[in-house]
């Protein structure tokens, strides 16, 4: 299945020679930190069909599951081979007595390794960083950048005492992008996401909500934005994704721009700020998210029940058209009754 291309705002070969030469990573020698490791443990939630489930809008999910019957195909049971995938790890020397807390990243690049200059900081939070190899902007996000980052946190988890309450997600540029994505849908696994110089709007074709049950953690979700003042492009686009997140009842919400940088990896003293504010996590007030989320079932009743009254009134088409707009919107939200609308409708949206 086609997936949408996350875009970063410079191209990768950019990246290639001015971020990867910048990241000065981190040698064989430096301390605590492996290359080059293999993992072996499987996650349910790295299978095919819950990323599907998890990642499509319902309707793209009921038109998977149709197909698949139809062509009698199923789907492959992990869309990667453990074998022969690498990644990067840093771990602290001395665990924390509470147990350590985890960072998964998500990197524009190809190459899996950990930036030098994060080391120290990485070490005084007691935080593992754990990074796939290819699994850079040019590769399929729900085939692969996707599974490696869960299958990453399930294996450091099986091997290290990691505390869960701080196992947080992360990237940079695309890799960013599909953080926020990977937030979105398992926010039942991390507690926090760090938006490191890139960001999107979410309830989008690209960004789907989730079922309600899970939109619900990620409202509750601390989310942090670290990117460089003079990187307008992302900077701008921070300002969009903040205020979609709001819309959607999101507020714990910290920006940590840092000074005298474009589209560049932190330095150790600004990414340990963000580290730091990775754990400050400020509950929404409860009133103000009650209010909030009862405006946004208001607009998703009010909308399906407008195609409702069109199917009552014979205007197949006009119903379609909408019902295929909820689900671009709303996902997971105006499930299942946009499921049971579809099927009265025979939606088969474009996949």
């Amino acid at each position: 299945m086609p997936q949408p291309i996350l875009k970063c705002p410079i191209g990768i070969g950019a990246l290639a020679t001015g971020l990867l030469a910048a990241a000065a990573y981190a040698s064989d020698s430096a301390p605590a930190v492996q290359h080059d490791v293999v993992f072996t443990e499987y996650s349910p939630l790295s299978g095919s069909l819950e990323l599907a489930r998890r990642m499509l809008s319902p309707l793209t999910f009921a038109q998977l599951e149709r197909e698949a019957k139809r062509k009698h195909v199923k789907l492959r049971d992990q869309p990667v081979d453990l074998a022969n995938e690498k990644f990067a790890l840093f771990v602290p020397p001395q665990a924390p007595a509470e147990g350590y807390a985890l960072l998964v990243f998500i990197a524009p690049w190809q190459a899996a390794a950990v930036p030098r200059k994060w080391i120290s900081a990485l070490d005084r939070h007691g935080m593992i960083l754990v990074t796939a190899a290819n699994s850079g902007n040019t590769e399929n996000v729900l085939e692969r950048r996707i599974p490696l980052a869960l299958l990453a946190a399930h294996n450091v988890m099986q091997r290290y005492p990691v505390d869960k309450e701080r196992l947080y997600i992360g990237g940079m540029s695309g890799g960013s992008r599909v953080a926020l994505r990977i937030a979105l849908a398992f926010p039942d696994v991390f507690h926090a996401l760090l938006l490191h110089s890139g960001s999107d709007r979410i309830g989008t074709a690209e960004a789907p909500l989730p079922s309600a049950g899970l939109f619900k953690q990620f409202q509750e979700m601390r989310l942090v934005y670290l990117t460089g003042e003079n990187d307008r492009v992302n900077l701008d686009t921070d300002v969009g994704s903040r205020a979609s997140l709001q819309y959607w009842c999101a507020y714990d919400i910290d920006v940590e721009p840092f000074p005298f940088a474009g589209h560049e990896l932190a330095g150790a003293r600004d990414f340990d700020l963000a580290l730091t504010a990775l754990g400050n996590h400020v509950p929404p007030k409860p009133d103000r998210l009650a209010s909030c989320r009862a405006h946004r079932e208001k607009e998703i009743g009010e909308q399906l029940q407008q195609v409702e009254d069109l199917i009552g009134r014979g205007k197949s088409r006009d119903a379609r058209t909408l019902l295929q707009q909820i689900d671009i919107r709303f996902a997971g939200l105006a499930a299942p009754r946009s499921v049971e609308l579809a099927q009265k409708l025979y939606v088969d949206p474009a996949p």
